[in-house]
């Protein structure tokens, strides 16, 4: 499990060290896109952050509040690939991303102002380690009626991660076989199910992708039954 000590006592960071310089950002270029990213915010005073991953069940932040949300927009997609934490270079899994088009229903965590300084650093460890993400403003609408600028990690597509394939069919058997220092890449995609299945939200992708990964897991299970035999 991730853990906030070990983003900040620099564990975190130290596991992508061996990675080519393509698969991961180091400490100065994650605090630029930080800078950057602030630099173009829509909105003064506290922050609204979207979850819609593993931010929902395991956030690692100080927040105010928290409200279910909607972006429209966009869908999730474990579309970039990975090659730490979950996956190897040997054996690379897939990271959940947002892609253009449909609707996400997430978590929208509300970061106060005079807690941003300590929040957002973290945060941004989390998320940029390996770059792969844009951090982009976007609005979403609230479970209270309210639609609020909300900071939003989509997949960047001009990354050497992103692969435009995300099909059910291609992806599972990635993820089934990927694992890492954090855990295997299929435990992620069971979390995240049974999160979204334990707040009332549906993705069909999700389901359909975690439906499959049982399948391939049956089969092995029982196939190498059948070898014993």
């Amino acid at each position: 499990m991730l853990t906030r000590r070990l983003i900040s006592s620099g564990a975190y960071l130290e596991q992508f060290s061996t990675l080519p310089d393509a698969w991961r950002w180091p400490y100065e270029r994650i605090q630029r896109s930080l800078e950057e990213t602030l630099r173009v915010r829509p909105d003064s005073g506290d922050v609204w952050l979207f979850g819609y991953g593993s931010l929902i069940w395991n956030p690692l932040l100080d927040f105010h509040s928290q409200q279910a949300a909607v972006l429209e927009g966009w869908h999730r997609s474990f579309c970039l690939r990975m090659v730490a934490g979950r996956g190897s270079i040997e054996m690379p899994g897939r990271m959940l991303a947002l892609e253009a088009g449909g609707s996400t229903q997430g978590v929208a965590f509300r970061i106060a102002a005079d807690r941003l300084e300590a929040e957002l650093p973290v945060l941004w460890v989390r998320e940029m380690v390996s770059g792969a993400y844009l951090p982009t403003w976007l609005r979403v609408n609230l479970a209270d009626g309210q639609q609020v600028h909300a900071l939003v990690f989509v997949a960047d597509q001009s990354r050497p991660q992103f692969d435009a394939d995300s099909s059910i069919a291609t992806v599972a058997p990635l993820i089934a076989a990927a694992s890492g220092v954090n855990g295997s890449n299929a435990d992620y995609v069971f979390q995240l199910s049974f999160a979204l299945a334990d707040r009332g939200y549906t993705d069909d992708y999700v389901d359909a992708l975690a439906c499959e990964l049982r399948r391939i897991f049956f089969d092995l299970e029982h196939g190498a039954d059948r070898d014993r035999r």
